[in-house]
């Protein structure tokens, strides 16, 4: 079942581990190309692809392929790729985050999402068609006209999931079409010797003051679960990159901005296989895998590129192996005989990974006071800069790193950052360039969504400042945004709850007044591993809440054209102290972890319950009890000043005292929203 269009419009274009990554910059100018012209008119950031195309159609016909499917992923599913694997990118010249191209021998087109298509007008040539949707149904239905009944459509079956492999098996069943895997893949045939090489860079041990466990704890606890499991299963296969990862306690770089590294595991009840380049493994990473050797903790060192044959021959045996058919490609499923697997959507590292021991809670509270400094300079200096006109949105977006790389056990940003101004904040993904920022103004607001790596965790905060006049409407839709924000963060709810239940507490003071946003609300996160941590969240597709997950709470609203809102704080899932206690699980509530106050000129206390005051209150005597004294230990007394000022408390005499017509039936509305949602679950 396909998600919601809003859920598959979402995912920021944001993250990656080089601060050098190629920004993906979307321009508020509208300088595209135009084929209708002759010759066409195609403006500067367009790609030459004509010679690519006609090579690739060569080894296509050498391979008797009539159709061959390109997609933006890599062979780990991950959400963010190296330059190496962005083949679509380089076949194509669209640099977006998620697309889809198809070549034949006469035709190419792309599909992408709403997010893209202005970036995919201004970086195509004409050799290609725009294919404004995603979904597989239109790409079959495009092949269906393209290729005549007894043709090849040919793809790497190491670059589609499980999931996705189906869908076109689905969308070409009996078409007279075969779907042909090629696992040598054409692309890279093509691209030869100019196609980025391979990371080298050093696979590292997390020091243990910054783990949770140790990776023998980790691996014990996964053997138990496949001991009591009723399945019996007899391995479990790891594809995620941030699965492997986190067992082991190791991080590399290989993926800008995340700290992994390309690898598989292949974990037993008796053995433990690590296929990786074991070249680039540290001294001391090596010691701590294979000290235990030989035994049932000892990690066996694979070759990288033998994991389909290593695989393969593990599966003749009696065997199950247990998989997360999420971040497992076809090309691995496909080798496993069907009634030797055990699948599920995620893997138990995948599950396990998602909740945070107390160990790794406190790692992460202390990243995120920490960050917190780092912000509140920002924000300080803006004040300051931006008056005079000193500060685009790119050399906002470097400032802020340079911010961030002075504190302690930073290892750079978690993402592009996305510093946008007035306009180009109303595009939920835009990112800045050195050749097309804007100047930040007292007269416009201003949206930054950043985010750091620290040893002891991943951080990721949104906040939206005016330092004018802003508008009523600006103002309104900002609070609204502000009250989604709390009433989510103070909720409390029943243990095993879905994130979608819940969700439409962050929209409700929008919904009130015929507000909305197109994004998703929330977002896993890791210990120094990825900003977008799956499976936790809000989405339809995510698993339930449970004390220990750490998600963003990020509502906005965006007016095309005018400006974009949104805040965002990383939240902790948490047991609530309630005045009747179950007997069974207690129930739970949110811990916002992010110390940043939010702008007191874009608030309207008025529209505030005394509740909603209240909490701001609150935390902010959290905020000047965790950051101030952080703020002394640096010696930061000009932002210790302004922290202070800016968290002083909110008068509850401004609050909103009547409960009018319109609140109930907005409650009202939202509670029938949880629950139709909760029938369907």
């Amino acid at each position: 079942m396909h998600p919601p269009r809003w859920i598959a419009a979402w995912v920021l274009l944001l993250h990656g581990c080089a601060a050098d990554w190629p920004p993906q910059a979307a321009s508020a100018t509208t300088d595209i190309r135009d084929c209708s012209t002759d010759p066409p008119y195609l403006p500067p950031t367009s790609v030459n692809t004509t010679a690519r195309l006609a090579a690739l159609r060569d080894i296509m016909r050498a391979h008797r392929v009539h159709a061959y499917i390109v997609p933006s992923t890599d062979a780990h599913m991950s959400e963010y790729i190296a330059e190496r694997d962005s083949r679509l990118g380089w076949l194509t010249g669209f640099t977006g985050s998620a697309g889809t191209s198809v070549v034949t021998q006469d035709k190419a087109a792309l599909w992408t999402d709403s997010r893209y298509w202005t970036q995919a007008e201004r970086q195509l040539d004409c050799n290609w068609e725009l294919q404004r949707t995603t979904w597989i149904e239109s790409i079959g239905r495009w092949i269906l006209k393209a290729v005549p009944v007894g043709g090849n459509i040919s793809l790497d079956p190491f670059l589609f999931s499980i999931d996705t492999w189906n869908s076109y098996s689905q969308a070409l069943h009996g078409s007279g079409r075969t779907l042909l895997p090629i696992e040598n893949n054409l692309v890279d045939q093509v691209w030869g010797d100019q196609r980025p090489p391979p990371a080298s860079s050093e696979i590292y041990t997390l020091p243990a003051a910054f783990t949770g466990s140790s990776w023998q704890e980790k691996v014990a606890g996964i053997r138990q679960q496949m001991e009591q499991h009723v399945r019996r299963p007899t391995a479990v296969l790891l594809s995620g990159l941030e699965e492997t990862a986190w067992l082991f306690n190791l991080r590399g770089c290989d993926i800008p901005y995340n700290p992994v590294f390309y690898s598989y595991t292949l974990l037993t009840n008796t053995s433990i296989s690590l296929f990786v380049d074991e070249l680039r493994l540290s001294a001391a990473a090596r010691q701590s895998l294979q000290a235990s050797c030989p035994g049932p903790l000892c990690v066996e060192l694979q070759e990288y590129g033998q994991t389909r044959a290593y695989l393969h021959r593990y599966a003749q045996g009696n065997v199950t192996i247990w998989l997360g058919t999420k971040y497992t490609t076809y090309g691995l499923y496909g080798v496993i005989p069907q009634e030797k697997l055990l699948e599920d959507s995620y893997s138990p590292v995948m599950l396990a990974k998602a909740v945070k021991n107390p160990k790794e809670q406190e790692l992460l509270r202390a990243a995120h006071v920490r960050d917190a400094v780092a912000v509140i300079q920002y924000l300080l200096w803006l004040e300051k800069m931006v008056p005079q006109g000193q500060v685009d949105e790119f050399s906002g977006a470097q400032h802020i790193d340079t911010l961030r790389q002075a504190q302690e056990h930073n290892r750079g940003p978690s993402f592009q950052s996305i510093s946008a101004s007035g306009l180009n904040a109303a595009l939920a993904h835009y990112s800045p360039s050195n050749g097309s920022s804007r100047k930040l103004s007292v007269d416009e607001m201003y949206l930054l969504d950043t985010g750091g790596q620290y040893l002891d965790g991943t951080t990721d905060i949104t906040r939206t400042v005016h330092w004018g006049v802003p508008t009523p409407l600006q103002k309104e839709a900002y609070t609204r945004v502000l009250m989604g924000n709390i009433d989510l963060s103070r909720l409390v709810f029943p243990p095993k709850t879905a994130g979608r239940t819940v969700e439409s507490f962050a929209r409700r003071a929008l919904w009130d007044v015929g507000l909305n946003y197109g994004h998703g609300t929330g977002h896993g996160i890791g210990n120094f591993l990825s900003v977008h941590e799956w499976p936790v969240g809000f989405q339809s597709n995510n698993v339930p809440l449970a004390a220990g997950m750490f998600t963003s709470i990020e509502p906005g609203y965006y007016r095309d054209g005018e400006f974009g809102i949104r805040i965002e704080d990383v939240a902790l899932v948490v047991n609530a102290q309630t005045k009747h206690q179950s007997r069974e699980e207690p129930f739970l509530t949110f811990e916002v972890v992010s110390l940043v106050p939010y702008d007191r000129n874009l608030i309207n206390l008025s529209l505030l319950s005394p509740e909603q005051i209240r909490y701001l209150n609150t935390y902010y005597e959290t905020i000047r009890a965790r950051v101030g004294p952080e703020l002394q230990r640096q010696q930061l007394e000009e932002e210790y000043r302004w922290l202070q000022r800016n968290t002083e408390p909110f008068p509850l005499g401004s609050a909103a005292t009547t409960t009018t017509a319109t609140t109930i039936l907005g409650t009202l509305i939202s509670l029938l929203a949880v629950l139709l949602t909760g029938l369907q679950a």
